[in-house]
């Protein structure tokens, strides 16, 4: 697909995005920029290539689950801007 065969105003305009003719050109060319780089990634024969999420091995780094000592309630509270019978107040989000 070529910069030509985009269409920006389309895309502009579902994005509720104005743009001026100006903008619409430079985005054209810039867009025009971007598919010619794709195109060269295309070329590359990569049928040998094993598949794969991550360029590198990644290890899960978990601790192993300990019960401990929590917080006192007193401790925990001492901080909070609005607490009432033992419990932290915070504003409603919800309607």
């Amino acid at each position: 697909m070529s910069s030509t065969n985009f269409d920006v105003e389309y895309v502009a305009e579902l994005a509720r995005i104005k743009l001026t003719p100006v903008e619409i050109k430079t985005f054209q060319s810039q867009l025009g920029h971007v598919l010619e780089h794709v195109e060269k990634l295309n070329a590359v024969d990569v049928s040998q290539v094993e598949p794969m999420a991550h360029s590198f091995q990644i290890y899960n780094v978990f601790r192993e689950d300990e019960p401990r000592e929590g917080l006192d309630r007193e401790i925990a509270l001492s901080n909070a801007p609005r607490q009432a019978q033992g419990l932290f107040i915070v504003t409603k989000v919800v309607e």
